[in-house]
C-alpha cells in the first residue's frame, strides 16, 4: 500500500488549506518544507502536491518521473505554469478554490482506488414476516467469519436492525447521522465509525423520528462500503423509496423471501413484478414450514424465479432473536448452512478475502 500522499510547501496559508482538503478526503498528509525534505517519500507517497512557493526548486531537483503529481497554481494569467508542470513532472495544474473539489477526489482515490471490489446482496421478503430481516443478518454473521462485511439496514420501519445482534446500545454511527452524506465517503473511515458486532460492521437506525434515507446517502454509503468490503449485505422493506431503488440498482444478487405457503406466494409474485425491473439478479429463497406441502420447485417455477435454497425450520430462532442473539451464530444451523451456500455462489472462490 502506498504511503499517505505528500504536500510539499513552507507556505502556512497552502498548509492549512491542503490539510483541510486532505481531511475532508478521508487522509492525513505528509508534508515536507523543501524538496530535499521531499525526496525521502517522493517515490512511495500516494499522491504528491506541489505548492506554488516550491514549484521552481522541485522544477530544478530533477526528481525521478512519478505518476500523480499535481502542482498548485496561484495565478490563473500565469501562462508560464504549464511549462513549470512539465519540468516539475505534474500530471495536472489546480487552483484553489475552484479545483478543491477535483483534488479532495483525487487524494481520495489515491489512497483507495474505486476499485468497488465489494458484492451486493439485498435481502427483500415476498410477505410480513417472511424472514427477509433474519436472513439478511445470518448472511452477514456468516459472512464476517472470514470476510470484511458490512450490513445495512435499508427499512426505515423495521425496529432497528441492531436489535435483533443484540446491538443497540453498541457506539457508532446510525442513519440519522449520515443522511447529509453525499458523493465520495471514505470506506475505512466510515465502517470504522459504525457500531460493530466482532467483525461485522452495522448501520442501523436509531430509536429517533428521522425515516427516511435520501438516494444520494444511500448510493456513497453502498459505494464506500464496497470499497472496503468483500460483501455488503442490505436488508430492504416491500415497499421501495427512492434509496431502495438504488439498493437494486447496485445489488449483484437480490433475494426474495417466501414462506412456503399459497398466499405468501401469490404476495410474493407481486413483490416479484415490482423487483425484477429494477436489479440484474433476483432469486428465490423459500422458508419452510410448508403446512399443505407445497414444494420449493413449485413456488419457484410459479415465480419465474432461480431458486437458491431452501430454508429449513430452526426450532429456538424466535427466542434467539428476542434475546438478540444474532442468527446464523451457529455454525450448523440451518440458516448458516444456507448462508454459506448463497455466499458460494455470490462471492466465487476468486474474489473472496484470503
Amino acid at each position: 500500500m502506498p504511503d499517505r500522499p505528500l504536500l510539499i510547501t513552507s507556505d502556512p496559508d497552502v498548509l492549512d488549506d491542503l490539510v483541510r482538503i486532505g481531511l475532508t478526503a478521508g487522509t492525513e498528509l505528509q508534508v515536507a518544507p523543501d524538496v530535499g525534505t521531499a525526496r525521502r517519500s517522493w517515490a512511495a507517497a500516494a499522491a504528491v502536491v506541489v505548492g506554488p512557493d516550491v514549484a521552481q526548486s522541485c522544477a530544478g531537483a530533477r526528481l525521478p518521473r512519478r505518476p500523480g503529481v499535481v502542482l498548485l497554481g496561484d495565478d490563473l494569467d500565469d501562462a508560464g505554469i504549464w511549462q513549470l508542470a512539465v519540468e516539475v513532472g505534474a500530471e495536472h495544474v489546480v487552483f484553489l478554490p475552484d479545483g478543491e473539489d477535483w483534488l479532495v477526489d483525487m487524494l481520495a482515490e489515491s489512497v483507495e482506488p474505486s476499485r468497488q471490489c465489494g458484492q451486493l446482496v439485498a435481502v427483500v421478503g415476498g410477505r410480513g414476516g417472511a424472514g427477509a430481516t433474519t436472513l439478511a443478518v445470518a448472511l452477514a454473521v456468516t459472512a464476517a467469519r472470514s470476510r470484511r462485511t458490512l450490513l445495512v439496514d435499508g427499512d426505515p420501519l423495521g425496529g432497528g436492525i441492531d436489535l435483533v445482534l443484540g446491538g443497540e446500545s453498541d457506539a457508532g454511527l446510525r442513519w440519522p447521522d449520515l443522511g447529509a452524506t453525499r458523493g465520495r465517503v471514505p470506506g475505512a473511515a466510515l465502517t470504522e465509525a459504525l457500531p460493530r458486532r466482532d467483525d461485522l460492521s452495522v448501520l442501523s437506525w436509531d430509536r429517533g423520528d428521522v425515516l427516511r434515507v435520501p438516494p444520494e446517502a444511500m448510493e456513497a454509503v453502498l459505494e464506500a462500503g464496497r470499497r472496503t468490503c468483500e460483501l455488503v449485505v442490505v436488508d430492504l422493506p416491500r415497499g421501495l423509496d427512492d434509496a431502495g431503488r438504488i439498493v437494486l440498482s447496485l445489488a449483484t444478487v437480490v433475494l426474495l423471501v417466501v414462506p412456503a405457503e399459497v398466499r405468501a406466494a401469490a404476495a410474493a409474485a407481486r413483490v416479484a413484478t415490482q423487483l425484477a425491473p429494477l436489479c440484474a439478479d433476483l432469486r428465490l429463497v423459500v422458508r419452510g414450514p410448508a403446512p399443505s406441502g407445497l414444494s420449493a420447485d413449485e413456488i419457484a417455477a410459479a415465480l419465474g424465479l432461480p431458486l437458491v435454497g431452501f430454508l429449513r425450520p430452526e426450532p429456538g430462532i424466535d427466542l434467539a432473536l428476542e434475546r438478540g442473539e444474532p442468527p446464523g451464530r451457529r455454525g450448523r444451523s440451518p440458516l448458516a448452512a444456507l448462508s454459506e451456500q448463497v455466499l458460494a455462489d455470490v462471492l466465487p472462490a476468486g474474489r473472496r478475502a484470503a
